[in-house]
């Protein structure tokens, strides 16, 4: 399948620095062309930016990692992002895997329609009863996936949506489940390309009301002690 904007292969006489970003990549973008064009530096610091956002390793794995991002991309409708199922499969991540992170960023979608009725026909369907149907489609969304990293991602999926209550849902048992502070940052930040900073900002607001509520919920504002 084509990609307009994509370019898997650059010629040999490029510039040093877009052939940089294709080799750390292995593709160049539309945007990096007219980058190099009209502001080189900033491709420069926009290709180191990349480089920490996520190709270098952090607190996931590159299974987790892809994982959140194929949900990540489902939940925005971001088609272009084919690179991250390709880079799924060289982290050993199979098509089922694949199909399970899917599976999770439609389960998450779920939630508008519980919440619906929790608030006009509450009498009938309250969260209370809508809430455990929730989590029986969630847990069969994520098949065999890791239950820390099947939580991280349904936070992710749910703060790209603004579900900033199902956000809330998912995060103490991601800590439960054993996922650290450092996971949910760097899962969180993913949405920095899809989905922008002001989405980020509500996002880590929603994690922060989620603490002060429940202490068990770690802090986004804390790095945790090193062992």
């Amino acid at each position: 399948m084509s990609v307009p904007g994509l370019h898997p292969e650059i010629a040999t006489d490029s510039p040093d620095l877009l052939r940089q970003v294709h080799g750390r990549r292995g593709y160049a973008l539309s945007y990096h062309r007219m980058f190099l064009a009209h502001a080189p530096a900033l491709l420069e610091a926009y290709d180191a930016y990349y480089q920490e956002l996520t190709l270098r390793p952090r607190s996931l794995t590159d299974q987790a990692k892809e994982t959140v991002w194929i949900a990540l991309q489902a939940a925005t409708r971001e088609h272009h992002g084919m690179i991250h199922l390709k880079r799924a499969e060289a982290a050993g991540l199979d098509r089922a895997a694949i199909a399970d992170a899917l599976a999770v960023g439609a389960a998450v979608e779920t939630w508008p329609v519980i919440a619906f009725g929790d608030t006009y026909w509450r009498d009938w369907t309250p969260m209370a009863t809508g809430l455990p149907r929730y989590l029986a489609m969630f847990e069969a969304s994520r098949g065999p996936m890791r239950p820390e990293v099947a939580e991280i991602t349904a936070i992710v999926c749910h703060a790209a949506r603004r579900t900033h209550d199902g956000m809330k849902v998912h995060l103490p048992r991601a800590f439960s489940a054993g996922a650290s502070a450092g996971m949910v940052a760097e899962a969180l930040s993913f949405l920095l390309l899809p989905a922008g900073g002001p989405c980020l900002i509500d996002a880590v607001q929603a994690w922060a009301e989620a603490h002060a509520a429940d202490p068990a919920v770690l802090s986004p504002y804390e790095a945790e002690a090193s062992s």
